[in-house]
């Protein structure tokens, strides 16, 4: 079972239903109804393990129109709040300093809900 991990303990982790924005695995790319085991701090002393989670959805979203490939829908400002953002420019912010500027730009993001069991 593959481990999703967290780094902060967001409130939509307390909801039956969450969203999550990671970059395709390049060893194996996450998977509707793959059951998950979803940490946080994965790598840390502090590891704790939240629970199991279901892959309910997954689709491929863009944060820049710039770079973006035709056909991939931006990241809306809906889905923004429901992730746990207050606005886009925050989520912009927060998945630059995890995964770099350029990726950010050119690569598009799964968009995956997932539900608890």
């Amino acid at each position: 079972m593959r481990i999703l991990g967290f780094s902060k303990k967001w409130t939509k982790l307390q909801n039956k239903e969450f969203t999550t924005f990671r970059f395709p695995r390049r060893d194996a790319d996450w998977a509707i109804g793959e059951v998950v085991q979803i940490v946080y701090k994965p790598r840390s002393k502090e590891r704790e393990t939240l629970g199991l989670a279901e892959i309910m959805d997954k689709e491929l979203r863009n944060m820049t129109s710039y770079w973006g490939e035709e056909g991939i829908q931006l990241v809306t400002n809906n889905e923004v709040i429901r992730d746990g953002f207050t606005n886009w420019e925050e989520m912009f912010d927060w998945l630059s300093k995890a995964y770099g500027l350029p990726r950010l730009a050119t690569e598009p993001m799964n968009k995956l809900t997932l539900r608890w069991l």
